[in-house]
């Protein structure tokens, strides 16, 4: 798996601190501080999702994915703060593949909210791998 450990990647992160803890957790007295992890181009581009939650896997949908995390529609509860495990599918047409392609990631919840019946997640990203058959 791709790790943000090195000194580089975790200069560009920027929920990460000099010393690992999640900086959006920590300043999250009740405020949304999320707009901190917001600093590259977000796609909006639905894609199917199987969310890890506890035993669990729950399938999703993304609403947009960036460089350094996605935003989802999930039918679990995820505090913020809580590690995720997912795969996005990635659809073999659009990739050029003969079969999809699948994205092993793990990341932590940054934000959550409930709108209009629907229940978001906004995850970083800190490790995925691509999954090859």
């Amino acid at each position: 798996m791709v790790s943000p450990s090195d000194p580089e990647r975790r200069a560009a992160d920027p929920v990460s601190s000099e010393n690992g803890k999640d900086m959006n957790t920590a300043n999250n007295r009740g405020q949304n501080h999320y707009t901190d992890v917001q600093s590259a181009a977000r796609f909006p581009v639905k894609l199917p999702v199987a969310v890890k939650a506890g035993a669990e896997v729950r399938p999703a949908e993304t609403q947009n994915v960036s460089a350094n995390g996605v935003l989802f529609e999930v039918d679990a509860d995820m505090p913020v703060g809580s590690a995720v495990d997912f795969t996005i599918s990635l659809p073999a047409d659009v990739v050029g593949a003969e079969e999809d392609i699948r994205v092993d990631c793990r990341g932590r919840v940054v934000r959550n909210f409930e709108e209009g019946g629907r229940r978001g997640v906004g995850v970083v990203i800190d490790e995925y791998r691509f999954e090859r058959r």
